[in-house]
């Protein structure tokens, strides 16, 4: 097999005594999430309220504008994982996408076109027309299936009305003859307050346990991996009482959820700013068997956040925060109010 996008790691078994001068060569790959923050294009759609992000609308979003965030963004998704693969990711989740069209732009911008990514997508009922969408360079990725999850909320004061919001994308594919399911999710905001909108994250967290559960049922050792803005932290009941996920891999089972965002938030770290407070929204889980060391293939070997300087508001009122898009003085010509996320999946050299 050519591994050419892989930069084959000579490292010691992380299992192994100081001591032990045993060495083992793995491949590596990078996967990551980004919610980019309104990727609109420039034209209004009648069926969704996506008016402000128009010429006449009160974002003044126009042809230049949409050529700069293409240029920011592409660049972001081109960087990520580079000082490790030299390559950009393999697997690319997003969020706050309009359409096909925009990620079409994406994937054929300068910054990406010669890595050939391929596009799942489905329109979502959110009200606002954003969805979520998966991209993958297919030389070493082969979908095999997939399809948009229905997340059906009512609002709690009035039951007759339903909350459309986005779908939950899942897609089952082979990762250099692998196979691996991948969840894209973009749950429900904290418009309201996050502890009267909470109950629409906790739904969206029984639908994502169903999914996982329902590919488990189909096959007991499927390797899945759930990555998106959930707009809860780590440690929100979504996460620890529905899905039950763990922040250490000592002792997990093959079908549990490892979160490695979990202990990251604990050291402070965040992928976005409000009032003066870290979140870590953008997040990645994935059941027990890709935890290093507790099986064959590929396994989970390190989490991180993106947050090269160049992400970073330098001056203001938050500084230090993400470099966004539009804030509260309006257009800022930023990349995102969100720091990307990913993690690497390593495999020894040689093992199919």
């Amino acid at each position: 097999m050519n591994y050419n996008i892989f930069l084959i790691l000579s490292i010691y078994l992380l299992f192994q005594p100081l001591y032990s001068q045993e060495k083992k060569e793995y491949e590596i790959q990078s996967i990551a999430f980004y919610n980019v923050e309104n990727l609109f294009d420039i034209h209004d759609n009648p069926e969704t309220f996506d008016d402000d992000r128009t010429e006449s609308g009160k974002d003044v979003w126009n042809a230049e504008k949409y050529s700069q965030k293409l240029d920011n963004i592409s660049r972001v998704i081109s960087e990520i994982g580079q000082e490790v693969t030299k390559e950009p990711p393999t697997i690319i989740g997003l969020c706050e996408i309009e359409n096909r069209a925009v990620l079409e732009d994406l994937i054929n911008h300068p910054n990406l076109k010669d890595y050939h990514y391929g596009i799942v997508h489905y329109e979502s009922p959110d009200e606002r027309g954003i969805d979520v969408a998966l991209l993958f360079r297919k030389k070493y990725f082969q979908p095999l299936d997939s399809k948009a999850r229905k997340l059906v909320i009512y609002e709690a004061d009035n039951p007759g009305n339903r909350d459309y919001t986005r779908d939950q994308l899942v897609v089952s594919g082979l990762l250099n003859k692998e196979e691996i399911h991948f969840i894209v999710n973009h749950w429900p905001s904290r418009g309201g307050g996050e502890a009267r909108s909470a109950y629409k994250r906790e739904k969206a967290a029984y639908l994502n346990k169903r999914i996982i559960d329902s590919l488990i049922k189909l096959n007991p050792e499927a390797k899945i991996i759930s990555m998106g803005d959930f707009n809860d932290d780590p440690s929100n009941k979504s996460f620890k009482k529905i899905l039950n996920t763990k922040a250490g891999k000592n002792n997990i089972l093959s079908t549990e959820l490892f979160n490695p965002m979990e202990n990251m938030l604990k050291q402070g770290k965040g992928s976005l700013a409000y009032r003066d407070s870290w979140n870590l929204f953008d997040q990645f889980y994935m059941t027990g068997n890709l935890v290093l060391g507790n099986d064959t293939g590929y396994q989970f070997f390190k989490a991180g956040i993106f947050n090269r300087p160049y992400l970073i508001t330098t001056n203001g009122q938050f500084k230090g925060y993400p470099a966004r898009t539009y804030g509260y003085s309006g257009y800022e010509g930023g990349y995102s109010d969100h720091f990307p996320v990913y993690i690497y999946l390593i495999r020894a050299v040689n093992q199919n």
